[in-house]
């Protein structure tokens, strides 16, 4: 029975680790292997680019035509104003792509305590780094916001959104400070959600691995297979939450802009009947 199981436990690395040196800067083994999927996704994506047609292929390409226009579909439906919504399809899509596949491909074979350089992991998932799912949160916030309040027009519109009455109501001055208070923890909430489902999912993949010893091929596959449907399940929570805090901005300015512009609209036709 010894053969079938290992002596020691498992040794997992949450924390990223230094594994290159470039220009005075550590280069942590997360951030490598998030450059790596980087050149990666930038390759695929000219590929597919360059052999898409008017007519469906058929393989991989259709498979990314299909996410594409699913991302798509899920950005314009949310806003109001269709035209708008198109605007953002580019970065959503990007945006749904780089987790997913960064996702995927932390998954690989080679990936995480395989390869090590001084007792560290050479290569780790950069979703599975908080620095990394940090600067994804951060990067789309920003556009979430600097969007939005291009889209109201100012910043004093774009924060009316989050009062549902007067500020001078003490009611609802307070319920607007707190809702715009939780919209400063969405960056938080993004980077740590997507974090912990990648490295609770390396965690269960190495205890697995470790119980199985020999057998460790075997014993983790399931939960493997189960983390690919977990990485695009994440991919697409991340994006679609993204996606509803700008659309729903966006549609309150869209719907205070009207609500001023109907009295004017009917008072010009009433002169025009008169």
């Amino acid at each position: 029975m010894s053969l079938l199981f290992a002596a020691s436990g498992p040794v997992v690395h949450i924390a990223p680790g230094g594994v290159l040196q470039l220009g005075g800067l550590s280069i942590t083994n997360s951030i490598f292997y998030g450059w790596i999927c980087s050149v990666i996704i930038i390759i695929i994506f000219i590929w597919v680019a360059r052999r898409i047609t008017v007519k469906p292929k058929g393989g991989f390409i259709q498979y990314v035509e299909v996410g594409a226009d699913f991302i798509t579909n899920l950005v314009v439906n949310a806003f109001d104003d269709k035209k708008k919504g198109r605007k953002y399809v580019p970065y959503f899509v990007t945006l749904f792509f780089f987790i997913l596949v960064n996702n995927w491909l932390g998954l690989i074979p080679g990936v995480g305590e395989a390869i090590q350089v001084g007792g560290l992991p050479l290569l780790r998932p950069f979703t599975g780094d908080l620095d990394g799912t940090l600067a994804i949160g951060i990067v789309t916030m920003a556009v979430v916001y600097i969007s939005s309040i291009r889209e109201s027009g100012n910043i004093r519109n774009y924060l009316r959104h989050f009062f549902v009455g007067s500020p001078l109501n003490p009611l609802y001055l307070v319920i607007g400070l707190l809702e715009m208070f939780t919209d400063m923890t969405r960056v938080f909430s993004l980077s740590l959600r997507l974090f912990l489902n990648v490295a609770i999912g390396e965690i269960v993949i190495a205890v697995f691995s470790y119980l199985g010893h020999v057998l460790a091929p075997a014993t983790a596959l399931p939960f493997t297979l189960l983390e690919f449907f977990v990485g695009a399940l994440q991919a697409y929570i991340f994006c679609v939450l993204s996606i509803m805090y700008l659309a729903i901005a966006v549609n309150h300015a869209h719907h205070d802009l009207t609500e001023e512009d109907v009295p004017e609209t009917i008072k010009g036709e009433m002169e025009t009947s008169s």
